[in-house]
């Protein structure tokens, strides 16, 4: 229908002429009241933004010479953040002397990782970024 015909027919019926499809050839018009359909707009999408789930990133931190018992801990406090659909980042700080034994402090991260596996799957793999040493899991599916 003709751009002037459809304005007339809106202008004749008191509503609105709206693009509801712009990108198609030809583009999709409706005749509808505009501040309703507006209000009905933002509705949609206030309701599909609370079935979102943001997914947070939460960091545990620890230095290379952590006890056995510190690591249990800190990968039960780990697990609760999995359980809730959170990811991790667990990351391993370096001081002084630590720095030159970094390449054989691997082996803490991959038993945290091995302690969670049930649970989660690592994400990211364990990688030196200057002082620190990180690894990011996630919830298995």
């Amino acid at each position: 229908m003709p751009t002037a015909e459809a304005l007339r027919r809106a202008d004749e019926a008191g509503l609105d002429l709206v693009k509801i499809a712009p990108g198609a050839k030809p583009p999709v018009c409706k005749i509808v009241d505009y501040g309703k359909y507006k209000y009905e707009q933002t509705r949609k999408d206030k309701e599909a933004r609370k079935k979102q789930k943001i997914i947070e990133v939460k960091e545990i931190r620890f230095s290379p010479n952590i006890d056995t018992n510190d690591l249990k801990t800190k990968s039960n406090a780990a697990r609760k953040f999995l359980m809730k659909g959170d990811r991790v980042k667990v990351t391993m700080r370096f001081r002084g002397r630590e720095m030159a034994h970094m390449n054989s402090s691997k082996h803490v991260l991959d038993e945290f990782a091995e302690n969670l596996s049930d649970i989660a799957v690592v994400e990211k793999p364990a990688k030196v970024e200057g002082r620190t040493m990180t690894l990011q899991l996630a919830q298995k599916k």
